[in-house]
């Protein structure tokens, strides 16, 4: 899932017309950086940001020739999406991720992947009387689904810890944001079949699933090492903002169980939620090239290494992290004081807590800013 620049975070904060709405959700946690933004902005050198995971590298050329080729786009687009856009997802899950046995019927693009994970709940029905879980360490868009839906969510990593309730819908998160974690396959496998028993909708949330650095490979829970060859009751959602350097686009997709993709479809036509269609075309030629995504893993691995150095260098300690883009780092004291510090430094990080109460003394650290950038902060911490 995607972060805003902080910039534009604070500039949309809301106003007092939209008390009534803000009231119904979690407080929105960026504007709680905004002081220590200021602090790192002060730097004579400059801010070193690395509190947002948005690119900062090129869009690929191939992917910005497909969108210039296909801008001459008078009419609706369907909500569906083009079927070269379904099969583009299909192949690639195919080609990349080892998924077999998807159709057609079981892919919808999607206006960024925050936009769906956020409606997720309201679109499936789930409401008041209904519970909602999903990760200790979590995006904070999990929750504000559940509370925009009036349903009841419980953050935890244990499935006992749900007792005697059923949860209707259950997320997890692997690679994980923030933490870089990857869930291993008989997690993964132990997951599908506790929801399968209980009639939950599983949705995997795995929009870093390409930016893994050390360890075992990610699995998607569409993989049928992980579902015994069936998608019944699972879903995956996946984003091009991160592989592509796409955020600006908004292109994503969802893929699974073609009857509760169905039910998605029905209530986005209704709601006019359609990708457009030179996005569509942009997104197929990313997901058909691979050269891109290597050569962006590339420079992603580069700068990791320089950050994770300097980080341990400076006295942190680094947990989880083997994938995603952020360095899930930790000097064993209150996130608020890390972040003061560094600020002090021109660095900005996200404290932890932003991420739950399980996060109170990491940060999390984005690799997602220029090389320059990381050189300059990396040269900051050892200094």
């Amino acid at each position: 899932m995607t972060d805003l620049p902080l910039v534009e975070e604070v500039a949309q904060r809301p106003s007092r017309d939209h008390r009534k709405v803000s009231g119904r959700l979690p407080d929105f946690p960026w504007d709680k950086l905004t002081a220590y933004a200021a602090t790192a902005r002060s730097h004579p050198d400059g801010v070193c940001d690395l509190s947002v995971g948005t690119p900062v590298d090129p869009t690929p050329e191939v992917v910005q020739q497909a969108l210039r080729d296909a801008s001459d786009a008078p009419g609706y687009p369907t909500t569906i999406g083009l079927e070269a856009t379904r099969r583009a997802a299909i192949s690639w899950l195919e080609r990349r991720h080892g998924v077999s046995g998807l159709g057609l019927d079981g892919v919808l693009p999607v206006i960024g992947s925050k936009e769906l994970i956020g409606s997720m709940a309201v679109h499936l029905g789930i409401g008041a009387g209904d519970l909602i879980g999903y990760p200790a360490l979590a995006y904070p868009t999990y929750e504000v689904g559940a509370a925009l839906a009036g349903a009841e969510s419980l953050a935890t990593d244990s499935l006992t810890a749900f007792g005697p309730r059923t949860p209707r819908l259950l997320w997890i998160n692997s690679p994980a944001n923030p933490s870089g974690r990857v869930l291993p396959l008989d997690h993964l496998r132990k997951v599908v079949d506790w929801c399968r028993e209980r009639g939950t909708v599983l949705v995997s949330d795995e929009c870093y699933v390409e930016c893994a650095w050390e360890g075992e490979a990610p699995l998607s829970v569409l993989d049928p090492r992980v579902n015994g060859g069936s998608h019944e009751g699972l879903l995956a959602v996946h984003s091009l903002s991160k592989r592509s350097n796409l955020a600006g686009y908004r292109c994503a997709f969802v893929a699974g169980d073609p009857a509760i993709v169905g039910e998605l479809l029905a209530v986005r036509k209704n709601l006019g939620l359609q990708m457009p269609a030179p996005q569509q075309r942009a997104m197929i030629a990313a997901l058909d090239d691979d050269a891109h995504v290597e050569r962006q893993h590339a420079l992603y691995a580069a700068r990791r290494t320089v950050l994770k150095d300097a980080l341990e260098s400076a006295g942190f300690r680094i947990d989880h992290s083997e994938a995603s883009l952020y360095l899930w780092a930790t000097r064993d004291q209150d996130c608020w004081e890390t972040v003061s510090d560094l600020a002090e430094q021109g660095i900005l990080v996200a404290p932890g807590e932003f991420y739950g109460a399980a996060g109170r003394r990491h940060v999390r650290v984005a690799f997602t800013a220029t090389d320059e950038r990381i050189a300059a902060a990396a040269a900051r911490l050892v200094g």
